[in-house]
């Protein structure tokens, strides 16, 4: 139910907060100049583009297995990989793959760059390039453009590294009639 043109409640008296002190008038409002627009001619050569020196030539982003994680599974992509857990799994990055020191890899690998810290046990298929640093451990065979070995390295496994392509140089060997070095057997 309304109620209509009822008698309004008389106002409580409510303490006033405000200080008693006059109010200062609010400062001009200022205009502001909009920014300068330089004049745009087209057939005025613009200068060159600049750019960083330290600009990186590869942008391939790079993904991290952490060092108090286990996953099992494969990887697959076009990224870097850097291993600090444990990973259970092949391995097959166009990029770089980084086996940090303490972490464990049980798989096969195919990567550009390998570099190995900590413990690998599987074949590196093909990659351009090998590190094993000092404190690496590989269980299984190798196949490498070039290979870097540091002092105190431990490997088990067969090597082939500098042939390019391996199958065309034992091609050539036994062309050449060379029976002196079998890297297959």
């Amino acid at each position: 139910m309304a109620i209509f043109n009822a008698p309004s409640l008389p106002k409580k008296d409510v303490p006033s907060f405000a200080h008693d002190t006059p109010t200062q008038p609010a400062p001009p409002v200022r205009d502001i100049a909009p920014p300068a627009v330089a004049d745009f001619h087209p057939t005025q050569a613009s200068p060159p583009r600049q750019t960083p020196a330290a600009e990186p030539r590869d942008t391939l982003k790079e993904s991290l297995i952490a060092s108090d994680l286990t996953i099992e599974g494969k990887i697959e992509g076009a990224g870097h990989v850097r291993i600090a857990g444990r990973f259970k799994g092949d391995v097959n990055v166009q990029g770089d793959l980084t086996i940090e020191t303490g972490a464990k890899l049980n798989g096969g690998v195919r990567a550009r760059k390998v570099i190995v810290a900590g413990e690998l046990e599987g074949n590196i298929e093909s990659a351009e390039r090998v590190e094993l640093l000092d404190t690496a451990v590989l269980t299984g065979d190798l196949k490498a453009g070039s290979l870097t070995v540091a002092a105190g390295a431990r490997i088990r496994g067969h090597i082939e590294s500098g042939w390019g392509d391996v199958k065309d140089a034992r091609k050539a060997d036994a062309r050449e009639g060379r029976k002196d070095l079998d890297l297959a057997s």
